[in-house]
């Protein structure tokens, strides 16, 4: 029989990371300072125009094709009495998801963004954090390889997502076992916990951080240790999109947890992603701080499912739209500046 090669080890994708294409870049910016309008005018529509040429390699970037990925996934940790809501809702929004009867699917439809909702064994919870490690070693790089594996090496532009009862929480978790603080720092109402039930949940967020003796600088291991399949599977898809020259929107809290851990293993991982928005869930406005991101949308949105990164997508296309359509002075018969 022939042999089958074993999945690659989620460290390999963090290695010989390529960078932006800086004569796309420069392209950009050329055709930029001849349009009909005072330099920087657009303000960060140009940044984002320039920032896609140069992790597409064009120097006519696009948005024609563009992949949303919801990954889902179920979390021992629910057992604590963090979230408002129990574990079967993940199975059942995935169903919603698959039915066209979500926020994320009308979303998708208004900007013409394809979506796939990828399951991860949600018959099979991850391990109570507050008690031990999330994931095995394999188990982790099962996620994180269907991560990788969903990516679309067609499209232009990545929107990276989730679903997850109790996500938040290790969310929370990853973030304190990275930069540190209190779990009060990084705890907030998920699904719509009142304040009492925020600080159980702060109280089980350190509780985890100390039951597994987190090293911060090996941000895959407090993936590992700390979070769940869906998270790992969306760091599996933003390190798979940096190989790709795939430029990523991330969505809130909870993908912006996921994706910090690459960061901390190695920086510079992240420089192909931008923040889609801020989350009103209140560790995330902490988060980007500690990412150095600035979020293009803050609309209070805290749903999750891609949400914020899908509505994102218009700020893009509106970029691409006016780099492309406008005249240039010349050709425009517009004076330009002395």
């Amino acid at each position: 029989m022939p042999q089958i090669a074993p999945p690659p080890d989620p460290a390999t994708f963090l290695t010989d990371l390529p960078g932006p294409d800086t004569d796309a870049q420069a392209a950009v910016r050329a055709r930029d300072a001849v349009l009909t309008k005072p330099a920087g005018s657009l303000g960060r529509l140009e940044e984002i125009t320039e920032w896609l040429a140069g992790w597409q390699g064009r120097a006519q970037p696009r948005a024609d094709k563009v992949q949303a990925l919801v990954f889902a996934g179920n979390h021992g940790v629910a057992a604590q009495g963090v979230s408002a809501y129990p574990p079967e809702v993940t199975a059942q929004m995935v169903a919603n998801f698959q039915a066209g009867g979500a926020a994320v699917n009308q979303l998708c439809s208004t900007f013409g963004v394809d979506l796939a909702v990828i399951p991860l064994d949600l018959g099979n919870p991850t391990g109570d954090i507050t008690q031990g490690p999330a994931m095995s070693v394999d188990e982790f790089s099962a996620a994180f390889n269907a991560g990788t594996e969903a990516v679309d090496d067609r499209a232009d532009l990545l929107c990276i997502g989730e679903m997850g009862i109790a996500n938040t929480t290790s969310a929370a978790a990853v973030c304190l076992g990275l930069f540190g603080g209190a779990g009060a720092d990084w705890a907030g109402p998920g699904t719509g916990l009142p304040s009492a039930g925020v600080s159980a949940k702060a109280d089980a967020i350190a509780r985890a951080v100390a039951a597994n003796g987190i090293d911060p600088t090996d941000g895959l291991e407090v993936l590992r240790a700390l979070g769940g399949r869906e998270l790992a599977a969306m760091a599996g898809a933003v390190a798979k999109a940096r190989h790709l020259g795939l430029p990523v929107l991330l969505d809130g809290f909870v993908a912006g947890a996921a994706a910090a851990c690459l960061q901390v293993r190695q920086p510079g991982a992240l420089d192909h992603c931008r923040a889609a928005h801020l989350s009103a869930e209140p560790g995330h406005a902490r988060l980007l701080a500690k990412l150095g991101m600035a979020p293009l949308l803050q609309l209070n949105m805290r749903l999750g499912e891609a949400s914020g990164a899908v509505l994102a997508v218009g700020i893009v296309q509106a970029a691409l739209a006016c780099h492309r359509g406008m005249a240039t002075f010349e050709s425009a018969g517009v004076s330009s500046k002395e």
